[in-house]
């Protein structure tokens, strides 16, 4: 197969649960920004009916809605190609990958080999088997199914905050060590000695980062918000919330930001939380026999992303003490589905989560945590009990939320396109992705070392209320290679941890702490680095990174206006972090509360949401949010919350594709292997036809996994007979349950004889009999809400009339995506929603 890798490698993301053809295909163009797409035939799609006949099988009527192969075609107006917003239609990370079957779907950079994504089954199968089992449930079961629900919530609440406080004590002694021999080379004079420490532990801790996530993982690369919002939202990609995927996150995570790295800790902890979530749900381990009987209640899709909901909330709660913040962050951002009972779990799992860190960091106070473990937990304390708002006020902090947009754009926009030129190159080979994190690792080093060369030293103050100059990691005097008495005000920044900087410059009365060339300078460097840092392969979030640029060019500000407004300088950096988070990853609730618990200071709240409102609008005039643009870039099929307007002028008959491959209620055991060795499909309509009924009727649906649950148990008949519930009691509720990771199983493991090729299964048992199903000439807009709504993997489309076969074929995610509707359809590219944005100069688009 043919390889990519950017961060890690990708897979096709196409659903094999749909019901596709498998010849007579042209692959599908890249999704280039200026795609020309192919023109339709007349009709837009051939309808036909054709019979298909499987070995040893009566004839199978099928419906099939297929297109033409398409042709090519050039646009007349070359100019109107740019009018157009192809948004939603970038071009992937990776170069086109051409495959002998049609194929409108995306690539994404998951796992370690081309592979499928499939789709989660969120819609429960309410088959009779499912029916008897709840009905034989006593009260003590169903007991059990609650109380274990809200003991999975307290156990994720425990392990995410003891693992958010490893982390944070790990960095935080990791490179407390490294800053203090460094310091003290540095006070004795021997700054080359010195620098080649800083250097090479630093180039050391990324090369073990991007080497365990390059060949353990890769996966766990990058911050894992998109992931799991794509997770959240139906896309099961392989390796996101695996066992390998979470110790990588936690290790490389520590390692990463340990190495100086311009990169947080908050992102890959909401991704370990998930995982931590996911891995509960599954009760333990099959394969090493770690398993319990009490959990095979959540062994289902449904329950597992609810607890994975509550597991990324628990992960932001941790990486920032921020209980409510965390649950508002995973309703407004993460999760595609949200339900009152889901509310209460999340907040139940981040107050312990709260409650934890709160005993835990009160252990480390006592200086139990070694020499740098304080357990300060990245709490910026400004609260200020003078602050007072005047209308001189107003200007500064409106100027602050514009630029924050502004810059936010920005920095999206660039990200993006760092993003696309690290793909082309990491795709070359294992050995570039390494050569790249070690690359930036060495020109990260020489800046944060050489940069307060350039700072001149300052006088220490008067009446300054900690030592100066500050000797070894933190403070906000450094003392550098400035004389005694005397401090660099740069390297108290720069040469310093993420959390230290952001602790400096939130700090109150130290307005005269800081000049104007140093946070200049400042902005700058984490501007750029933060970008070029977000790359590597290695875990690393966006959070921190954003903070301590927005507060960098917020004081910025602060200085300016200094002598115009009553709010101190301090206070500039968390409202110039404010917008700086606004403007790029545009949520507005959840990252105000974060921001009110991060700094304590509920004061500053009416100014907080005027800077969030105005940055997020003004960068919504540009692109869109930061999570969504790498979700696109990396190929995740998300399912929107708007439906497009063209999507109303199609019915669902207009984009189901075929052909459809269906059972009956009693089939043979032949035709069932011969279907699941042939197709790859994850659902298949169950469908009685005379004798068993006096027309053909549409059954239900039945899954691949139940099938070959069923061909494994080989409870086979002679005859096609029903033979209803008497077929229970050679089958339990946790053979139908969802499998684990990488416990999939596969019909070529299962070994027939010839005779009992020739036998039967009664399939009605355990078919889904109440499907959700659509008729044909539905909008493909209002198909598309309920899929996302419901949160479905497979939508059976039933023809208008009642005469010929009872069903047209399948919706499933590929049928919504924008790609493949307007690859059907090109001529309705002019339909799409065209936000309000600033069309950028002609010559910026060749970027």
């Amino acid at each position: 197969a043919q390889k990519y890798s950017a961060g890690a490698a990708p897979c096709v993301c196409e659903d094999l649960s749909a019901q596709r053809s498998q010849k007579g295909k042209t692959p599908r163009a890249p999704l280039l920004t200026n795609a020309k797409f192919p023109s339709p035939d007349v009709d837009g799609v051939a309808r036909m009916q054709r019979l298909i006949v499987p070995p040893g099988g009566t004839p199978q009527r099928n419906v099939m809605s297929e297109n033409v192969p398409p042709v090519q075609t050039q646009s007349q107006d070359p100019d109107q190609e740019h009018d157009h917003d192809h948004e939603a239609l970038t071009s992937p990370l990776l170069p086109h990958y051409q495959r002998a079957s049609n194929s409108t779907s995306q690539l994404a950079i998951v796992g370690v080999n081309v592979c499928p994504i499939e789709s989660l089954d969120y819609e429960i199968a309410e088959n009779d088997f499912y029916k008897q089992d709840w009905r034989a449930r006593d009260k003590i079961q169903n007991f059990q199914y609650i109380f274990m629900k809200w003991l999975l919530c307290f156990l994720i609440g425990c392990i995410v905050s003891v693992v958010g406080f490893c982390n944070n004590l790990a960095v935080e002694n990791i490179a407390g060590i490294k800053f203090v021999i460094t310091s003290n080379m540095m006070l004795t004079g021997r700054y080359e000695m010195a620098f080649l420490v800083f250097f090479l532990s630093n180039l050391v801790l990324t090369l073990f980062a991007a080497i365990i996530t390059t060949f353990i993982s890769p996966a766990a690369a990058g911050s894992g918000i998109p992931e799991v919002k794509a997770y959240l939202n139906g896309v099961d990609a392989p390796g996101i919330i695996s066992l390998r995927t979470l110790i990588v996150k936690i290790i490389g995570s520590i390692s990463a930001v340990s190495s100086s790295l311009l990169v947080g800790k908050a992102g890959p902890m909401m991704h370990i939380g998930a995982c931590i979530a996911s891995l509960l749900g599954q009760g333990g381990s099959r394969r090493y026999g770690l398993t319990w009987k009490w959990i095979r209640f959540f062994k289902n899709d449904r329950d597992r992303r609810d607890l994975v909901t509550c597991g990324s909330a628990a992960g932001i709660a941790a990486a920032f003490r921020a209980p409510v913040g965390g649950v508002l962050f995973a309703l407004e951002e993460m999760a595609s589905w949200w339900t009152s009972g889901l509310l209460w779990r999340a907040f139940f799992t981040t107050a312990v989560v709260a409650i934890i860190l709160r005993a835990l960091i009160d252990v480390c106070l006592s200086g139990k945590c070694g020499l740098f473990g304080k357990g300060g937990l990245i709490m910026f304390d400004v609260y200020s009990a003078n602050i007072s708002y005047h209308m001189a006020d107003v200007p500064p902090v409106l100027l602050l939320g514009v630029v924050g947009g502004i810059l936010g754009s920005l920095y999206n926009f660039l990200l993006d396109k760092v993003l696309r030129v690290y793909a082309i190159i990491n795709k070359k080979s294992v050995t570039y992705k390494i050569f790249i994190a070690c690359t930036i690792s060495i020109f990260t080093s020489c800046l944060l070392f050489g940069l307060p060369w350039l700072a001149s030293c300052q006088p220490c103050p008067l009446d300054s209320t900690e030592d100066c100059p500050t000797i070894g990691r933190s403070g906000n005097y450094k003392k550098f290679q400035c004389p005694p008495g005397h401090y660099n005000d740069l390297a108290s920044l720069i040469f310093n941890t993420n959390d230290d900087a952001i602790r400096n410059l939130f700090s109150k009365n130290t307005d005269a702490e800081f000049q104007h060339s140093t946070m200049l300078i400042f902005f700058v460097t984490c501007f750029i680095l933060s970008i070029i840092s977000y790359g590597v392969v290695a875990p690393a979030g966006l959070f921190v990174p954003v903070i301590v640029t927005g507060a960098s060019y917020g004081r910025f500000v602060g200085m300016l206006f200094s002598s115009h407004t009553n709010l101190n300088h301090g206070l500039f950096a968390v409202l110039g972090a404010a917008s700086f988070l606004g403007g790029s990853m545009r949520m507005t609730v959840s990252l105000c509360v974060i921001i009110l618990e991060l700094t304590n200071n509920l004061l500053l709240l009416p100014m907080i949401m005027i800077v969030l409102l105005v940055s997020k609008t003004v960068a919504d005039a540009f692109n869109g949010n930061i999570y969504d643009l790498i979700m696109k870039a990396k190929g995740f099929p998300y399912l929107e919350v708007h439906v497009e307007p063209y999507m109303r002028q199609l019915t669902v008959a207009d984009v189901v594709t075929g052909p459809l491959q269906v059972c009956h209620g009693n089939e043979k055991v032949g035709n069932i292997v011969h279907i699941l060795k042939t197709t790859n499909h994850q659902g298949f309509p169950v469908i009685d036809e005379p004798p068993h009924s006096e027309s053909p009727v549409l059954y239900g649906l039945i899954l691949r996994a139940h099938l070959i649950t069923l061909l494994k148990k080989r409870v086979f008949l002679r005859t096609p007979v029903r033979i209803g519930s008497d077929s229970f009691r050679h089958f339990s509720a946790d053979e139908f349950a969802k499998k684990g990771l990488g416990n999939v199983d596969k019909i070529e493991d299962i070994k027939l004889t010839e005779e009992e090729m020739e036998m039967f299964l009664d399939l009605h048992p355990f078919t889904n009999a109440s499907p959700y199903t659509v008729v044909e000439t539905m909008s493909l807009a209002k198909a598309s809400t309920l899929f996302r709504e419901v949160g479905l993997r497979h939508l059976l489309v039933i023809p208008k009339r009642t005469t010929g076969s009872p069903v047209v074929g399948i919706l499933t995610r590929h049928d919504f995506m924008p790609e493949h509707v307007l690859g059907l359809h090109p001529l309705l590219v002019n339909s799409k929603w065209k936000p309000l944005r600033i069309a950028l100069p002609r010559f910026l688009k060749i970027f």
